[in-house]
């Protein structure tokens, strides 16, 4: 039996052990399970490696996805990780474990599709010289923002708090908006059951000309996306993004 799993605290909300599940029967993939493994302290990890002689790989979500680097529990780091700063796919293999994020492909894959799975809108945003507003500068951040430097897509972090050359919500104005017109939501705002609220931008100053990538995935259109196409913008929401990187997670366990 091969064995893969998602370590995490609390894992009521993951998609992740129902898409393995379905991928399985789907795909006709014998003698393979997911599960999940709910733990509070990421050094627990070493426990469940070793009375699950089986597992091949993990998933990890939070709060362990930086957790994870920070002890002695990988034998090597991946650049992917490297670069985003957090491991969320964990191989097992010959008793050593590697760190790997599969947000960063998971990520780029989704955004270059904005349009349709024939688009290539990164060649579109070079051409005509988009520039970014990031929405939130937690976890979920990190792999849009390697993206978007590795693209040399121009783009500001908007958060709560001014530091690190971040600006605040109060700074995005009708001409901020002129000049930035991808706006990228990586704060959990909008997801269920909370599905009234949504980042606080003058969503009045939107025009057809912006596109507004949201993270969240459940619901299938926020709030966030909904304003947005009221005043004529073009959405997409984090589904895509979500399957993409499971899939690169199953590449890099199956490698």
């Amino acid at each position: 039996m091969n064995l893969y799993g998602l370590i995490g605290f609390p894992l009521t909300h993951s998609f992740s052990k129902k898409y393995f599940t379905e991928k399985f029967e789907k795909e006709n993939i014998e003698d393979s399970r997911y599960d999940f493994f709910e733990i509070k302290d990421v050094a627990q990890v070493l426990d469940i490696i070793k009375n699950n002689p089986d597992l091949k790989g993990l998933n990890v979500t939070i709060p362990h996805k930086e957790r994870i680097m920070e002890g002695n529990y990988l034998n090597r780091i991946d650049f992917s990780a490297v670069e985003i700063g957090a491991v969320n796919v964990i191989k097992i293999q010959d008793g050593e474990l590697v760190g790997y994020n599969s947000d960063f492909d998971g990520f780029r894959e989704a955004f270059n599709k904005f349009q349709g799975p024939e688009d290539k809108f990164i060649d579109e945003v070079a051409y005509k010289n988009y520039k970014a507003l990031v929405l939130g500068d937690g976890g979920a951040a990190k792999a849009v923002k390697a993206v978007l430097k590795k693209e040399y897509i121009d783009y500001k972090v908007v958060s709560r708090k001014e530091n690190d050359g971040n600006i605040l919500y109060s700074d995005i104005t009708k001409g901020l908006l002129e000049e930035y017109n991808i706006i990228i939501n990586t704060t959990p705002l909008g997801m269920y059951p909370n599905v009234d609220s949504c980042p606080e931008i003058p969503y009045q100053f939107l025009t057809k000309d912006h596109f507004l990538f949201d993270l969240v995935y459940n619901p299938e259109e926020t709030t966030f996306m909904q304003k947005g196409k009221e005043m004529g913008a073009k959405t997409k929401n984090g589904l895509e993004m979500l399957h993409l990187q499971a899939e690169k997670a199953w590449e890099i366990w199956n490698s």
